[in-house]
Parts: structure tokens; sequence; C-alpha cells
């Protein structure tokens, strides 16, 4: 027999005991049919690179089966015919990998990491309207060889004026 591992994508809709029903469902197809599923990873809802069938988020799953390919080939026609799977993917491997796959190994390593440092809260105090931060204190002002640099492409800025311009209309001299 062939060893294979199966990632499977189900709908966000379904509830992940539904998912595990839809696991024992092809499990049991396997069996049916000379195979056997070593393992099974639910990887949990995790969000789609794109929208697939309306869907922005899918349950994940990872089968590793142990099988002949007449056995494989029902399994995949099951699941081409289900409405709750979105997509699979099976690959033929040399060998099944004992232990946890590397998106569990990598789940775990995540909880080892420091928290935010230094970098502070996102949501708050800084932008467009200021922050109480020393670092935060809007664009560095220009210097005057920078404001009459005649190389620059920009216009330098006019002057405000202190009071709006008279019109020459109507007004005497």
């Amino acid at each position: 027999m062939a060893f294979y591992e199966c990632v499977l994508i189900a709908r966000q809709d379904v509830s992940s005991s539904q998912v595990e029903s839809l696991v024992a469902d092809y499990t049991k197809i396997l069996e049916d049919n000379d195979g056997r599923m070593a393992s099974s990873e639910y990887w949990g809802l995790r969000t789609l690179a794109y929208k697939i069938k309306k869907n922005r988020k899918g349950h994940y799953v990872l089968l590793n089966i142990d099988a002949p390919a007449p056995a494989l080939h029902e399994m995949e026609r099951n699941m081409r015919l289900s409405d709750d799977v979105l997509r699979y993917l099976t690959v033929k491997v040399e060998e099944l990998v004992e232990g946890p796959s590397i998106v569990m190994q990598q789940r775990n390593t995540r909880d080892d990491r420091g928290g935010r440092g230094d970098r502070g809260d996102r949501r708050g105090g800084g932008g467009r309207f200021g922050s109480d931060r020393p670092g935060d204190r809007g664009p560095a002002p220009r210097s005057e060889a920078a404001a009459g640099d005649t190389g620059s492409k920009e216009a330098p800025a006019a002057a405000p004026a202190a009071a709006p311009a008279a019109s020459s209309e109507g007004v005497a001299e």
C-alpha cells in the first residue's frame, strides 16, 4: 500500500464536531476499501487567502493515509460530492511522519514569543492626532537651507498674510 497526506478544508459554517464526523466518514470509506487512516490533525478554523464559494474561513484537517489507490480515489470522490468540503489536496509521500505536523509545531512556538516589547499599543495615541511618546512629535522642521534651495522641484510655500488682501475695486487710496 502507498502513503498519502491529504489536507481538506471544510466550510466555516460547520462545527468542529461535524468536521470530526466528516473525518470519521472518510476513515470508514478507507477501511471498507482495505486502507487505514494512520492519523488526523485538526488545524482549526483559519482564514483563507481568498474567498472560496463565499467563505472567508475554513476548517483545516490533515489526514495521514495508508491505503491502496482505489480506496483513495473513492474517498476523493466522496469529498467532491460533499457540500461541506471546499477544497482538498492529496499528495503521495515516501513515509508517514510521526508526531505533530509543522503547522502544529509553529502553533506551539507562537506561545514562546515574548510580548510586544517597547512597541506599545498600536490602537492608541499615535498617528495624525498626536502622541505623548517622545519620538512622535510630528514631521521634522525644514531647515532654512532646504527652504531656499533653488535646485528643488517644489515651489517655496508662500507666507500667510496677516490680513486678507483688499480688492482694488472700491478702495480709495
